[in-house]
């Protein structure tokens, strides 16, 4: 069979069919939970299968029991209260795509959701999928790291808040512990004079992408920035969060000089390798010129949203 060279240096055979495991489709949390218990680590959460399902069907990743939670009610609403916008975990990419106001207020969520797979995994593929895979070429994780969102995990034991910039460990790894499902995803309510963007080159539709970035800013009601956060996708084994940004520019306008500076700091924190996808001082000057365009794109929403 012909060998394709993926992102993380494995070698991918066409798709055969998945090592044979016991499906289950339980109907409630808790039933859910049980399973989990009983079954501890021979067992897999399954939420939109976009990500979960390729790997199966290649044998790069097998598992005895199945734990499908798409039949769980309560799951799938989006509720928000004016402190926060509350997003269950089993929202599909093309309900955050369509909410206007995701599309209004939290605009890093609305692009990274158009910007994922095509129409077909967008309607199977939901947002605690995309996030709890723990994949660095994942576009949500890098909008909740901006955000600032906080993740609630639920299981027997209760549940437990972790905020977004501490929640991806690794490749594939998150802090999910065993027994625990993603059930909801807290991002708060942005400031006065905010704005939000995400960005990412990849090669062809539906490809994984070469490198991706999201921004959050705030403006002073003198339009200079008084909050900066940024995270960057597919540029490390993880979504990086580039740290101490805020300091140096709080008070200061956008311009093509402070973009410069602040590109710089994000190329430098960000962590590329050789891949399929290009070499590491070609990502480097993705990120850089992503980051300039986001940068731009971000005040501008930040400046509008303070007209109305």
């Amino acid at each position: 069979m012909p060998l394709q060279k993926c992102k993380y240096h494995l070698y991918l055979v066409a798709f055969v069919s998945p090592k044979e495991f016991e499906y289950h489709a339980p109907a409630e949390l808790q039933e859910a939970f049980s399973l989990l218990k009983e079954h501890g680590d021979n067992a897999k959460i399954l939420a939109g299968g976009q990500s979960l399902i390729p790997l199966l069907k290649s044998r790069i990743f097998s598992v005895p029991h199945l734990v499908d939670i798409g039949r769980i009610r309560g799951l799938k609403n989006v509720v928000e209260n004016g402190s926060e916008i509350r997003i269950g975990a089993l929202v599909t990419i093309s309900d955050l795509e369509a909410n206007n106001e995701i599309r209004t207020r939290f605009q890093a969520i609305s692009d990274a959701a158009g910007l994922i797979g095509d129409p077909l995994v967008r309607n199977r593929g939901t947002i605690g999928g995309n996030i709890s895979h723990g994949d660095p070429s994942n576009d949500m994780p890098a909008a909740m790291v901006a955000l600032k969102a906080r993740f609630k995990l639920s299981s027997q034991q209760g549940e437990r808040i972790v905020d977004a910039g501490e929640f991806f460990i690794d490749t594939l790894q998150t802090d999910v512990r065993e027994g625990e499902i993603l059930t909801e995803i807290i991002v708060p309510e942005p400031r006065n004079r905010s704005g939000s963007a995400y960005m990412k080159l990849k090669k062809t539709a539906g490809d994984f992408c070469v490198a991706g970035v999201a921004v959050s800013v705030s403006l002073d009601q003198h339009g200079g920035l008084s909050g900066l956060n940024v995270a960057i996708t597919a540029a490390g084994p993880r979504v990086i969060e580039v740290k101490g940004l805020e300091e140096k520019v709080t008070g200061k306008k956008l311009n093509e000089e402070l973009s410069a500076i602040i590109s710089t700091e994000v190329v430098n924190a960000s962590e590329p390798a050789e891949d399929f996808y290009g070499t590491v001082e070609y990502k480097r000057k993705v990120i850089g010129l992503l980051t300039g365009d986001c940068l731009e794109l971000a005040v501008e929403r930040a400046k509008e949203g303070a007209k109305r």
